[in-house]
């Protein structure tokens, strides 16, 4: 077996990972990397046999991991890295910082990113998918990232270079995103607060917030901005053409459709990575049989089923 470099914070090898995901499935990783700090994790990576393939993993929130894990070393950021700085109208958050907890922040000092406040997961994971919510992007606010290489150097990137685009960016084969720093548009703190309580209202009335899921399972159809700003001007949403495909609420083993929001998939008591995977496909098939659209998954799936 690989001789893995030595860390100050935590590695553990076989380290199932259902517990972290939101949908909690999934097998093992051969490596969870849990790196102290920023010299931590460059020192790690720079010592790293090259061949070792890296997966670097925010909160879960938006991933399966199949059941029979994932044969790389897993890199999650924790404490190190979830710090938030105000300075001025720029706001300087870790990628392990959750973006509920950036928006609050930012609107604490007048700053406004409160289209941050009910997008689920981190902002590492925000930035990798350019994430959106109320009209707004990731895109809009973003000015530069810093990373750490799979070589463990670490570099700054304009935001210019990640081509960030519908739930889509472009970042440097196993980089890992440390932090990130964005533009913030000036606002009042108690108006910014107010926005984001109606916001949390709109989504627990429309959104299964409550089961356990890993946000939308599927992109809206005809998702190719190049801004990342088609999202609300798309004329075809995924739920409507779940819905006309007759899939809402339909179910594989523990697996579900919601009925309360056809686009999530949740585990309703005792899914396997597999199941949910399945049942994403089904929906996928009977959307195309229904109206000719392939819908692409949003919900990034990694890792390797279970050897039959």
């Amino acid at each position: 077996m690989t001789t893995l470099p030595s860390v100050r914070g935590t590695l553990t090898p076989h380290r199932p990972l259902a517990d972290l995901t939101w949908l909690r499935v999934g097998g093992p990783a051969d490596w969870l990397l849990q790196p102290a700090d920023e010299q931590d994790l460059a020192a790690f990576l720079s010592g790293l046999d090259p061949s070792v393939p890296v997966f670097p993993m925010g909160v879960g929130s938006n991933l399966i991991v199949r059941d029979g894990g994932i044969r790389a070393v897993v890199i999650r950021l924790g404490r190190g890295f979830n710090g938030i700085e105000v300075q001025g109208e720029r706001v300087i958050a870790g990628a392990a910082a959750l973006d509920a907890h950036v928006a609050r922040r930012a609107a604490e000092a007048g700053r406004d990113l409160t289209f941050l406040r009910t997008i689920p997961g981190s902002i590492g994971g925000a930035v990798r998918m350019n994430a959106g919510c109320y009209g707004h992007y990731v895109a809009d606010f973003l000015e530069e990232i810093r990373i750490v290489t799979r070589q463990g150097e670490v570099a700054v990137l304009p935001a210019s270079a990640l081509n960030l685009r519908y739930r889509q960016s472009d970042l440097p084969e196993g980089a890992v995103v440390v932090s990130a720093t964005f533009r913030a548009p000036e606002g009042d703190p108690a108006e910014l607060v107010a926005r984001m309580e109606d916001q949390l209202a709109r989504r627990d009335a429309s959104q299964p917030t409550k089961d356990r899921s890993a946000g939308s399972t599927f992109r809206n159809p005809l998702g190719r901005s190049s801004t990342g700003k088609a999202d609300d001007s798309h004329e075809l949403k995924a739920w409507k053409v779940i819905d006309d495909a007759g899939m809402r609420g339909a179910r594989i083993g523990g697996a579900q459709m919601s009925e309360k929001h056809s686009n999530f998939l949740i585990n309703a008591g005792g899914a396997t990575a597999a199941d949910l995977e399945n049942l994403g496909d089904e929906v996928r098939k009977r959307v195309f049989q229904h109206r000719g659209i392939t819908l692409e998954w949003e919900i990034m799936r990694v890792g390797e089923p279970t050897a039959k």
